[in-house]
This record gives C-alpha cells, structure tokens and sequence, in this order.
C-alpha cells in the first residue's frame, strides 16, 4: 500500500492544480496575513484528515413532485468500504506531500519530535484517534466525519475552528482543543518559530463539475473534494498571534471514484409518492399549506485503488493552494 500512494503522489505531482470555484468566489479567505510576515523555519502540530460517512442534506424544494405545493427534499448519503487502512495511507501520503511542499517553497521544517517532545506539549491529550465528530455542515445539513493523524504524529491535536460540532457530544473535544492550542502558541514562543496546524475534511458525495482535475484513463461518475470552509490552516507565529487560511471553494478531483445506489426501501417510496400525491390533489382544490417533501437514501461504495488516488490528488491540490498563499504572506 505505501508504495502505491508513494506512486500515486508522485503521478499527482505531475499534474497542474485546479480548484472549482465561482467566478465571484475567492479559493481561499485570508485571516491575519500579517502575522506570517517574515517567517522561515515551522513546526507542523497537527495534520488532521477527516472523511465524511455520512451526510444529512435538507433542501426547500419550490415545487414538489407536481409542482403544486412546496416542501422539503431530505438526503441521506452514506459512504462504504472505505477502511481504517484505507485512510490512514491517504493521511501519511498527504503529511508527506504537505511537509514536501512546504520545504519547496523554501521552509525549514522541523521534525514531530521536537515538537511534540517539548516540555510545553507535556500534559496535551491526544483525541481519540481515530476521532470521530458528528458535525454541522451548511444549514439544515449534518453529517459524521472520522479523522486521522499522520502515524509519525504520537498525539492528534485539534485546535478551535478545526472543526464544527453538533450537539453535546463535541463539548469534551472543543475542551481539548482550547488546551491544545495554548500548548502550541506556547511552543511557538518557546521554540521561536512558527506552528502549523492543519485540517482537510474529504467529502465523497460530490457530483461531476466543470473543471476538476480528472485522472486521464479513468471514467467519471463522481468528484472528490476537500470541502470549503471545513478544511483550512492555522498559522500561529512566535509572538502568538495567528494567521489563517481558509478554503472557500471546494478543491475537487473527478473520477470513478464510488458507486452510488437509491438505498431508500420500496415503502418508504410509496408513502412519500402517496402524500405528495395527496398534497397536489389538495393544493389543486384550494387548499394551502400542505408541504410535503420526499426523503431519499444513497449508499457511496468506495472502489478501492481509485478512492486512496482521488482523496489524495484532492489532499494534495488543497495543500498545493495553502502552501502558494501561505508562501506569498512570507
């Protein structure tokens, strides 16, 4: 396996980056561009890859199925075959590209073990490794996501703003995540130089677009993305002070990467046909108010060999795009 996605990252080193973005919208917004003037030599404190299981997706739906009445599409995706080897290589080959990348654009970096040897990460916890977040995402969506550490890393950290949770389940983390970061700006003082945090959440559920990177060979059923505004880096230099580069636009890569199937029962199909039959027939006859919506269930099964190429070419463009913009603040 590690000499496949050694082979993948370098077939993906060979191809120019191109991230899908609006043409009113920014790839990237910049928070403190300031404070990463002028630095040289970082420490990377934490490199976290999360992969979306599953997403719950809500949409107002101006029609319906009859076009009389309004209501609520509901979608739930899931995503399977994809195992815990599967993500741990995708994570590695994506830390070793990203720590590649930065020494390209001339940085020094230090090794984990300095970091994570010092006195001032003595009493961090690691999160649960691996770590698995229910997490808001736009509005009316949520999902789960499961992330990763690089294995070189003895301790998955997370910082606030890595990460966005829902419900109470995710107290505990954003506890961790305070200690974490105050550990690091203490190293990054200390050490006198910069610390990087980074977090890429992978979505799998991404239809074809214009303009993905695709695989030359492959055939194109779906995209794999590094999602916009879950997937960013943190800068904190030695005064303490923080710069922060978010992703904006997805960064997707197109191939067949998954297969997807309607996973909703035949049950499930009837009774919601019936009640939008229902709620045309009323809404013909006068009657306002009815919103019936349909709810629709999809299961993605990962290809293995093509689902580990497209994360990491889609790991690898995002890295691509943060390391130019943190290079050009310098």
């Amino acid at each position: 396996m590690k000499k496949y996605l050694s082979a993948i990252v370098a077939l993906a080193m060979l191809a120019q980056p191109v991230v899908v973005a609006a043409k009113d919208q920014e790839p990237v917004k910049i928070a403190g561009p300031a404070n990463a003037r002028g630095i040289n030599t970082v420490a990377v404190g934490a490199f976290n890859v999360g992969f979306i299981f599953e997403s719950i997706d809500r949409t107002a739906a101006s029609g319906g199925l009859m076009g009389a009445f309004g209501g609520t599409t509901k979608a739930k995706s899931e995503l399977v075959g994809v195992t815990p080897e599967m993500m741990q290589a995708i994570t590695d080959a994506a830390y070793a590209d990203f720590v590649s990348q930065l020494a390209a654009s001339g940085y020094a970096v230090q090794p984990a073990a300095d970091l994570f040897g010092h006195g001032a990460l003595a009493k961090t916890k690691s999160q649960d490794v691996p770590l698995d977040i229910n997490i808001a995402l736009e509005k009316g969506s949520k999902g789960r996501a499961t992330y990763f550490k690089p294995t070189a890393f003895p301790s998955l950290l997370m910082i606030p703003g890595d990460f966005l949770g829902s419900g109470m389940s995710s107290m505990g983390i954003n506890m961790s995540a305070g200690q974490a970061s105050t550990a690091l700006t203490s190293y990054a003082k200390e050490a006198g130089v910069g610390v990087v945090d980074v977090v890429y959440l992978i979505d799998f559920s991404q239809q074809k677009r214009p303009g993905a990177f695709s695989f030359g060979g492959l055939q194109v059923n779906s995209a794999l993305s590094v999602s916009a505004d879950y997937s960013r880096m943190t800068l904190i230099a030695p005064n303490g002070k923080r710069s922060v580069i978010t992703v904006k636009a997805p960064v997707a890569v197109e191939g067949e990467f998954v297969e997807k199937s309607d996973a909703s029962s035949g049950t499930d199909k009837a009774l919601q046909s019936g009640a939008n039959v229902a709620g045309g027939v009323a809404a013909a006859m006068g009657f306002g108010g009815l919103r019936f919506g349909k709810t629709r269930k999809f299961e993605f099964t990962a290809k293995p060999g093509n689902y580990e190429e497209g994360a990491t070419k889609a790991a690898s463009l995002a890295s691509e795009l943060l390391v130019g913009r943190l290079g050009a603040l310098r």
